[in-house]
C-alpha cells in the first residue's frame, strides 16, 4: 500500500467515525426529545435563551418549504451522495471533517423525515432546542458548524484536492524567484 493510500483509508476512517459517532448522538437526543418531551412539555434550560420544546417541522430551516417537504428529502438525499463523495475525494482532513459533520447532520434530518413520513419522502424533522426564534435540532447544529468551518477552510486557502495542492505548490514556486529577487 502506497502512502497516498493509507491516508486515503485515514481520511475515509475518520470521515466515517466522526459522521458514525455525530449522527449516533443526534439520533439518541431525538429520541430523548420525543420521549421527554411528547406530552407537550417544555423544559427551560437558560431562560429567555433556550428551552426544549418538541416540534414536528415539515420544511427546512425556520419551517420555510413546508409544502415541499418531499423536495427537501431529495434535495438531502443528493446532498448526502455529494457529501459522502466529497468527503472521500478531498485530501485534507480538515476539510474531511469538516464534510463528515455536514453530511451527518443531512443524514439525520433525512433519517426523520423517511421514519416519520405518511407517504413519500414527506416526513417531518424532530426539533426540539428552542431558541426562542427559531426551534432545531443537533443535526442543525452540525450544518451550521460544518457550513462555517467549510468557509473558513476557504479562505484559509486549504487545499480541497489535489489540483489545489498541485496549484498551491506551482504558485509557491513561483513566488519563491521574486521572494528571492528581493
Amino acid at each position: 500500500m502506497t502512502n497516498q493510500q493509507g491516508r486515503l483509508r485515514t481520511r475515509v476512517a475518520v470521515f466515517a467515525c466522526v459522521a458514525a459517532a455525530a449522527l449516533i448522538v443526534d439520533q439518541l437526543t431525538k429520541a430523548w426529545a420525543m420521549a421527554a418531551l411528547s406530552n407537550g412539555q417544555t423544559i427551560r434550560v437558560i431562560p429567555g435563551l433556550l428551552s426544549f420544546t418538541l416540534v414536528r417541522n415539515p420544511g427546512a430551516s425556520l419551517g420555510m418549504g413546508s409544502g415541499a417537504t418531499w423536495v427537501i428529502s431529495l434535495l438531502a438525499v443528493v446532498a448526502c451522495v455529494a457529501l459522502a463523495v466529497a468527503g472521500v475525494r478531498t485530501v485534507s482532513m480538515k476539510w474531511s471533517v469538516a464534510i463528515s459533520f455536514a453530511f451527518a447532520g443531512a443524514l439525520g434530518n433525512l433519517i426523520d423525515r423517511v421514519m416519520y413520513a405518511d407517504g413519500f419522502l414527506d416526513g417531518k424533522v424532530v426539533d426540539f432546542l428552542n431558541y426562542g426564534w427559531s426551534v432545531g435540532n443537533v443535526a442543525d447544529i452540525y450544518l451550521v458548524v460544518a457550513g462555517v468551518v467549510l468557509v473558513i477552510l476557504i479562505l484559509m486557502g486549504e487545499p480541497f484536492s489535489h489540483k489545489d495542492l498541485i496549484e498551491q505548490s506551482d504558485e509557491s514556486l513561483q513566488s519563491e524567484p521574486e521572494a528571492d529577487a528581493k
